[in-house]
């Protein structure tokens, strides 16, 4: 039988009251508050911060807090991500971040999805994972929506909701967001 966790990371519906969830939640929640009231000086202080906040990637990340996420271990990021003032990412899936990719402040990076049945609802959520490549930019209050995929070198413009996956290597903007142009060399 699968735990709710499993149940989760699966994509399934799953029961985010259960007691593992909400101790994971609460240790991401304690690392997301000493991170936000950290001083930026000592750097060193921040950065075991990261390192055990993230699945993947807080050795290198350039963070502005402050900053929220559910669980931060589903949270791998690549090499020199820059995440700007007031980013939050629910990762009740995996999100995976390529190198060098930039996230303008407030952007919101949101993998929970929840049942159209009120009943279903009171019970249950799932989530679907989101992959965005890596130099990738994406302006400030952005939305990128559970299941996307963004490709690498694509430029996501202030304030878009990402609906649905975006091709390498375009400009991509608007709310649902949609291809601009292609900005290819």
């Amino acid at each position: 039988m699968s735990s709710e966790r499993q149940k989760m990371l699966a994509g399934e519906p799953y029961d985010p009251l259960d007691a593992e969830l909400a101790a994971a939640r609460r240790r991401a929640r304690e690392l997301c508050r000493a991170l936000n009231d950290s001083p930026e000086t000592p750097p060193t202080q921040r950065r075991h911060i990261l390192q055990e906040l993230f699945g993947a990637g807080g050795d290198t990340v350039w963070m502005q807090p402050p900053f929220h996420c559910d669980y931060g271990s589903n949270i791998r990021l690549g090499t020199r991500v820059f995440f700007n003032f007031n980013c939050v990412v629910l990762d009740v899936c995996e999100v995976r971040i390529g190198d060098h990719s930039l996230f303008g402040p407030a952007v919101q990076i949101l993998t929970p999805l929840h049942p159209l049945d009120a009943a279903a609802r009171r019970r249950h959520e799932f989530g679907k994972p989101i992959e965005i490549g890596s130099d990738v930019w994406v302006g400030g209050g952005a939305l990128i929506l559970a299941g996307v995929r963004i490709g690498s070198g694509a430029v996501i413009g202030a304030g878009s909701v990402v609906t649905r996956d975006i091709p390498d290597r375009v400009l991509a903007a608007g709310n649902p967001c949609r291809v601009i142009k292609d900005i290819r060399d």
